[in-house]
């Protein structure tokens, strides 16, 4: 199976507003900490998606978001595209998400969380300024990650 999804960090100064996977049933993310996005919907670009996906996660409206990579996410049976964005601009205030807690976390914290091996691999990325990349995760069934390979280079 092949999936297309998106993924964005929201940036307010030294802060990104972060989402505490909590609240959905049967989630492969629970307990984890996420950028916001989701499911890109038929015929839908990902800028329309991750638009979508922010405004009705966190109640926001992003304007002009950056594509800043893809990564490749290889797990069990499942191929994921996922679209990688930051954005800074947005307008609207934050609300309550039905998925977890929604928080402002100050960049020089977000390595402390709970977060999935490879996301930190494309955070330290986006956080360095990396140039729009393309990143391959492979997950082995218990979650943990067997594989990375950044721009064609592996880099575990």
């Amino acid at each position: 199976m092949t999936e297309v999804t998106t993924l964005c960090y929201i940036e307010r100064g030294d802060e990104v507003l972060m989402l505490h996977r909590t609240k959905k049933k049967n989630d492969m993310n629970e307990g984890k900490w996420l950028g916001v996005g989701g499911h890109c919907e038929q015929g839908e670009s990902p800028e329309d998606c991750v638009v979508r996906e922010a405004a009705e996660e966190t109640g926001l409206t992003l304007e002009s978001p950056s594509f800043r990579g893809i990564i490749t996410f290889v797990y069990k049976d499942v191929t994921e595209y996922m679209m990688l964005f930051t954005a800074d601009s947005f307008t609207g205030e934050v609300g309550e998400c039905s998925e977890g807690e929604l928080r402002w976390v100050p960049k020089d914290e977000i390595m402390s969380l709970s977060l999935w091996e490879g996301d930190r691999i494309f955070l330290k990325l986006l956080y360095e300024n990396e140039p729009f990349f393309s990143l391959k995760l492979v997950y082995d069934d218990s979650g943990a990650l067997t594989g990375a390979v950044l721009n064609g280079k592996s880099c575990r």
